[in-house]
């Protein structure tokens, strides 16, 4: 490596460790990353509009939600796990058969076992830039575009895209593609939008928040230019590996440590549920270190450590405050759905990752009246006819409401 250069460059970078050798290796696009089916956001399942008739006082039938759910999930999947806390406390929990079936070792299901929780990997993007832009005192209606990297060019309209634009999937990126890639947003970027505030559930607005935190926290300089003789697309490699390792960091030191959580990666450890077809029919299928998709999917959480960071956010007043959390849901910052019911609002987040095979790994995570978050992880389709499963659970939740 060129020393005089990287010495130069790396004054651009801070609180990230850059090797030789770890940019050698790094991968912009993984092969394992293509050709990945993603969730849709609002642009899937049923519009969710319920009527509840006036009665004196409403409630929610915990037990009557829990068997339920376990009827409608445990003969539809290879497996679940769910957890409903109210306050910060376990109040219900269900686990069914396996997050890796006997032929890939056979582990069972259980609320400290993690999974891909794909697009609910948004939420915690969500938290971190929402919680980031506050601590920098800068809008949610800026433009992103002063801390893009300098070096890439910017199509028509970028500059009217703001923060609010991208966690509410509003920025007119409609890439008609489940791709998040550095390189692929670069491209996008390049290419402009039309159409600013019109809606497409699209994963870069999330990956793009990425390097946003890292640029924004100072770990990286937006004029950060890296001419090193070491590999053709250099800048792109220094730019990619930089902002996955602090927007990890940052995760890491803002979310998941205030929340007492130490084991969320965006790679893919051993013990990890797989994803399998339903009815299962072969090993399961290990969807890899996801940290080229990182923001806008990626991590691997268990219930525990999900709604963990959950509750921290909405009540702890240690990642913000309980106020400026009620407005990130209000704002529907990384939520999909909300929903006014009898006991007050529930806040959705949906994700599903899916390969060519039809293996699938789907996560849900709620926000409900009464001071409750819902985590449910499973880890196949729903049924031979795939279900959305947001729906499943949402009508579930609805239908047990009662006066």
């Amino acid at each position: 490596m060129d020393t005089k250069a990287a010495t130069t460059a790396l004054t651009d970078v801070h609180n990230v460790t850059v090797t030789e050798a770890a940019l050698r290796a790094h991968v912009i696009r993984p092969a394992h990353t293509e050709g990945i089916i993603s969730s849709k956001g609002l642009e899937e399942g049923e519009r969710q509009i319920f009527h509840f008739p006036p009665a004196p006082a409403w409630h929610f039938d915990v037990n009557g939600f829990g068997q339920a759910l376990h009827a409608g999930l445990k003969d539809s999947v290879a497996g679940y796990v769910m957890e409903l806390r109210q306050h910060g406390k376990v109040i219900y929990t269900l686990q069914w058969n396996w997050a890796k079936a006997p032929v890939d070792g056979a582990e069972g299901w259980n609320p400290n076992v993690r999974m891909h929780i794909a697009s609910c990997s948004k939420l915690v993007t969500a938290v971190a830039m929402t919680r980031l832009l506050n601590e920098k005192h800068i809008s949610f209606d800026t433009p992103i575009v002063n801390h893009l990297p300098a070096y890439w060019a910017k199509g028509p309209n970028i500059g009217k895209i703001t923060f609010r634009h991208l966690m509410t999937h509003t920025s007119g990126f409609n890439t008609g593609s489940s791709a998040s890639d550095f390189g692929f947003m670069k491209s996008h970027v390049a290419a402009g939008v039309t159409g600013v505030g019109q809606y497409h559930y699209q994963n870069m607005n999330f990956a793009l928040c990425r390097i946003l935190i890292a640029t924004i926290n100072g770990n990286i300089a937006v004029g950060a230019n890296f001419g090193i003789p070491l590999l053709p697309n250099i800048n792109d490699v220094f730019w990619d590996f930089v902002t996955i390792q602090a927007y990890a960091k940052y995760c890491q030191d803002h979310l998941f440590a205030p929340s007492g959580v130490s084991g969320p990666s965006l790679d893919h450890p051993n013990p990890d549920a797989l994803a399998y077809k339903f009815p299962v029919n072969g090993p399961g299928w290990n969807s890899g270190d996801l940290s080229s998709m990182s923001g806008g999917a990626g991590w691997h959480m268990s219930p525990n450590d999900l709604l963990s960071v959950m509750g921290a956010f909405r009540r702890n007043n240690n990642i913000m405050s309980t106020a400026q959390a009620q407005t990130m849901l209000d704002n529907s910052f990384g939520i999909d759905m909300t929903l006014q019911t009898p006991l007050g609002k529930l806040y959705n987040k949906n994700g599903l990752w899916q390969n060519g095979s039809g293996q699938i790994e789907q996560s849900l995570a709620y926000f409900l009246p009464q001071d409750m978050e819902l985590v449910v992880l499973t880890n196949s389709p729903i049924g031979a006819g795939n279900q959305f499963f947001r729906d499943v659970v949402t009508n579930l939740i609805t239908a047990n409401i009662k006066s």
